[in-house]
């Protein structure tokens, strides 16, 4: 799907443009179709874990390889933690991860992974600039204008190879399998509405 085809046929309940550079807020029944969508896809990878033979095929040689392991792996075993963490005086995590943010949308059975990442510094990649936390500030603001709840939460998976190509392949694999929407390798796909103002690489 390319970026604009989700909401072309929908068309806001009110014609007046919001102050701040005439953009029309989204409405709830336009989030939720945009959550659901995403659900489409996620649901199966969230209800049903890896098959036998994949399973059998991590533990058949040294090193398996970043598809087997994206394959086997379960975001909803790792412990959330709020978007905040970095706050805290002592991060409770460091060194090599894999970082995933999934919604718990109350309107939804299932969670929506929203975001994957790698990094070399577990404790510090989520201060400053980020990508990813503008596209959760803008989906944030768009559930509440739409009287919406999001329940955000990060999760580090640290048992990732240190060295950056491996890892970095594993972050592709996943987002490969997982298509995560605020990722720039699939943000089109999903037609992010809520963040089609803002330039991002």
């Amino acid at each position: 799907m390319r970026q604009g085809d989700l909401f072309s046929c929908l068309q806001p309940a009110s014609s007046n443009a919001s102050a701040a550079g005439g953009e029309l807020p989204l409405l709830a029944h336009q989030l939720l179709a945009w959550q659901r969508l995403v659900a489409s896809h996620q649901g199966p990878l969230f209800a049903g874990g890896p098959g036998q033979e994949l399973q059998a095929s991590l533990f058949d040689h040294n090193s398996p390889s970043a598809e087997a392991r994206a394959a086997a792996f379960d975001p909803l075993a790792l412990r959330p933690q709020p978007l905040s963490f970095w706050r805290w005086p002592q991060a409770p995590q460091g060194g090599a991860a894999i970082y995933l943010v999934i919604d718990r949308p109350p309107a939804l059975d299932q969670p929506l992974l929203l975001y994957v990442g790698e990094t070399g510094r577990a404790d510090r990649r989520w201060k400053g600039e980020h990508d990813c936390k503008r596209y959760l500030t803008a989906y944030g603001e768009a559930l509440a204008k739409a009287a919406l709840e999001g329940r955000p939460s990060i999760r580090f998976w640290l048992d990732v190879p240190a060295a950056i190509q491996p890892r970095r392949a594993l972050e592709q694999a996943l987002i490969r399998r997982w298509l995560p929407p605020f990722n720039k390798e699939t943000r089109q796909r999903w037609a992010t509405p809520f963040t089609a103002e803002l330039d991002l690489e």
